[in-house]
């Protein structure tokens, strides 16, 4: 990797090389943060809307707000760390999401929450451009930084999974409110150790690109509210053609477009065009769409089910999740050591082949099925695969890019990874949703057949027990469908591993 830095950057990485653990653990800190804040909310959604009285379809806001936000303000909170200087963003980004979290916790209204949860998406968009620019200019070249890189990757996927567990012991053993009071401590901490042991930068010459943050940001804002509010609904009901749905993806669409136009002839371009001039860091892009896609829909569908199939509780749907962890912590670990021996692509074909397979086999789960025989092996393979893939991801996005411009190549990976996960959550939400809704009908159809033969003391029991094993049946069905269309997805992301990127072992 040949990255440029000015004279006072070196100055400062020198300078900051003593305290290089410290600066690891806090990037890590601060990240896993921003990608546990994505679902450690999800199992306190019920004692949420107990709480303020939100309905079904405001519910899912406490959620797609925070999403909607990260992802529409990514780029610019990268390109405003390039230009004002990483580790102040980095802090600026910490205390607004700290102060946010504070405010949802004492929230006592529908929109005080959901404006909170709005500005924390904002304050992670900031922070998590910021992370990883900062672990590729703070660490030097070869093991120190591949290390660094190996745990910022872990965190980005395992952070999750940690949501989900974290999420279920708060809401067990406090309150919903704890699910936001928690981030204020670590990221009021965080804040203070970046400021005495990360790197500071100087202003850089340039200005804010007016044009390309309103057709930048409008557009991918656009896309991402799109895509949350296109997904089929549990009962079946489509929402692809909704009105709304239908307009806010084609004004994504032509924002991105337009921004594509501006920035091909801005002087101050939010998205330098020079960095997608290499195919290595474009396929780097395209993987990790389809990585955000796979990682989104995987923790979602299977919360769901081991919760409405195999009745887990909250907490326990959260522990199920610990082995994917470990697997997604031992493969970055080992991606880390073997990244400068072979080289970034076989580990980018690997993980995306492991995928492609762990995958296939959730495909296979059933409501009859157990955690031991039938969801462990697979989350294993996942969460293995996974692990492969995001650091050598890492290191290809930012191979050979210019200190000035880390920032913003952080966060298009960063935006690529969260625009994923809306498609995940879309697209995969409408299959699965779909299949469950046509193989309740036809189930509900049998079990009305069934039922009218039997007496009629037995028949409110009969019926009971029946519409029960029917409604579990057609969610296994449906998220079995949606699991075969996502190791579709890892094997598109396996053809572009061979087909595009070409990156050769010493530029990793």
């Amino acid at each position: 990797m040949a990255t440029t830095f000015s004279a006072t950057d070196l100055t400062s990485t020198r300078r900051g090389g003593r305290h290089l653990g410290v600066a690891l653990l806090v990037i890590a800190t601060a990240q896993l943060m921003v990608v546990l804040d994505a679902t450690i909310v999800n199992v306190a959604l019920p004692h949420i809307q107990r709480a303020l009285g939100f309905s079904d379809s405001g519910l899912e806001w406490v959620v797609n707000g925070y999403a909607l936000a990260l992802g529409g303000l990514l780029l610019l909170g990268g390109r405003a760390g390039d230009l004002l200087g990483r580790r102040r963003m980095f802090v600026i980004g910490l205390l607004l999401f700290s102060a946010a979290s504070l405010a949802g916790g004492l929230a006592t209204s529908q929109a005080w929450l959901l404006a909170a949860r709005a500005v924390q998406g904002a304050g992670a968009a900031i922070v998590a451009p910021a992370a990883l620019a900062l672990v590729a200019t703070t660490f030097p070249e070869g093991p120190p930084r591949n290390r660094a890189m190996g745990v910022y990757a872990a965190m980005s996927v395992a952070g999750g999974a940690a949501g989900l567990l974290a999420g279920g012991l708060l809401v067990a053993y406090a309150s919903w409110r704890w699910v936001m009071f928690v981030n204020v401590p670590i990221g009021i901490g965080a804040a203070l150790a970046a400021l005495a042991v990360l790197p500071g930068t100087a202003r850089r010459p340039g200005r804010l690109d007016l044009p390309g943050i309103v057709t930048g940001t409008g557009g991918v804002t656009a896309l991402v509210y799109g895509l949350s509010n296109a997904a089929t609904s549990p009962d079946g009901t489509s929402h692809w053609a909704d009105a709304r749905v239908i307009a806010a993806l084609t004004a994504g669409v032509v924002l991105l477009a337009a921004f594509a136009f501006t920035e091909a002839r801005s002087r101050h371009a939010l998205l330098p065009v020079r960095l997608l001039r290499s195919r290595d860091r474009v396929g780097s892009y395209l993987m990790m769409l389809g990585a955000g896609t796979i990682l989104f829909g995987v923790f979602f569908f299977l919360t769901l089910f081991v919760q409405d199939a195999w009745g887990y509780s909250a907490l326990r749907a959260g522990l199920a999740f610990l082995p994917l962890t470990a697997a997604v912590l031992a493969t970055s670990a080992a991606a880390t050591r073997l990244v400068p021996r072979i080289g970034a692509r076989p580990l980018l074909l690997a993980g995306a082949a492991a995928s492609a397979g762990g995958l296939y086999w959730l495909s296979r789960l059933s409501e009859h099925g157990t955690y031991a025989g039938g969801l462990l092996g697979p989350i294993l393979v996942i969460g293995a695969g996974l692990g492969l893939l995001f650091v050598p991801l890492s290191l290809v996005a930012l191979a050979r890019v210019a200190d000035a411009d880390s920032g913003v190549a952080s966060s298009l990976l960063n935006t690529a990874r969260q625009v994923g996960g809306c498609i995940g959550l879309a697209v995969l939400g409408t299959v699965a949703w779909t299949v469950v809704a046509n193989s309740a009908h036809a189930q509900a159809a049998a079990a009305a057949r069934t039922v009218s033969a039997a007496s009629p003391a037995p028949a409110a029991r009969t019926t009971a027990a029946l519409q029960a094993a029917t409604y579990q049946h057609a969610l296994a069905a449906g998220f079995d469908r949606a699991a075969l269309v996502a190791a579709g997805i890892a094997l598109l992301m396996l053809v572009v591993a061979i087909a595009v990127i070409r990156v050769r072992r010493e530029s990793s």
